[in-house]
């Protein structure tokens, strides 16, 4: 369990730091997600989520995805590069199973670790 924890380390908590992955981010773009990353000096990469309320109405649903993002980004973090990521939901996530969910997330991280590694 150790390895696969979301610690505090392992989070974006400051609006500096969500400040500084906008202003000069890498992209990665799905129907019901966008994924901003930008190379950070830290060991392992940090993940910031941003769900708005305009965006997903409900609580629930925001916590829902929000778990899943997070759940995704620990198995996944090991694959990652070092860099500050934000995760950014658009309207239709509330819709998608959580399968859909993986399976969109699992397509992201990986075009965003090609878009890393090449920048």
């Amino acid at each position: 369990m150790g390895e696969n924890q979301f610690s505090r380390e392992l989070r974006l908590l400051t609006p500096s730091h969500f400040t500084y992955v906008f202003n000069d981010a890498i992209p990665a773009v799905s129907p019901a997600f966008t994924i901003l990353a930008r190379h950070n000096s830290e060991p392992a990469p940090r993940l910031g989520i941003t769900l708005s309320k305009k965006r997903i109405r409900k609580a629930v649903q925001r916590n829902r995805i929000k778990r899943l993002i997070r759940e995704s980004f620990r198995h996944k973090k090991h694959a990652l590069p070092c860099v500050d990521i934000i995760v950014v939901g658009k309207s239709g996530a509330d819709g998608m199973s959580n399968e859909e969910i993986y399976a969109q997330l699992d397509k992201l991280w990986r075009k965003l670790t090609k878009r890393c590694n090449a920048a």
